[in-house]
């Protein structure tokens, strides 16, 4: 798949996932990749870009075993974020979705 393409998705999953309860970065890495092929390095730097973009604000939490984690929280301007991306990638989906069926409904027409 097309690196960034598949970016500017983990992107939306990140926000996604985040929205659904404070995490460490580790934890969105453990979820997303339930699902999607990521590692560390595409992940932190998406969380720290939307961290200074203001769409993430963080705070650390002690654990009883190594350093403290550091959680992200969507902020409010992320939440606006999130609704405006996934308004996006459904009229997106939507679209591509018609041209491939489209495609697929023409080849069989043949």
């Amino acid at each position: 798949m097309n690196t960034q393409f598949k970016k500017g998705i983990i992107e939306l999953c990140v926000l996604k996932i985040v929205s659904t309860k404070d995490m460490y970065g580790f934890e969105v890495i453990e979820n997303i990749s339930k699902e999607i092929e990521v590692n560390e390095n595409t992940i932190y730097p998406i969380l720290r870009r939307l961290t200074k973009q203001e769409y993430f604000e963080t705070y650390k939490e002690v654990v009883s075993i190594g350093a403290p984690r550091k959680y992200y929280r969507l902020t409010p301007l992320g939440k606006q974020k999130l609704g405006e991306a996934e308004q996006e990638w459904t009229e997106f989906l939507g679209s591509v979705m018609r041209i491939l069926g489209g495609a697929f409904q023409w080849k069989n027409n043949i």
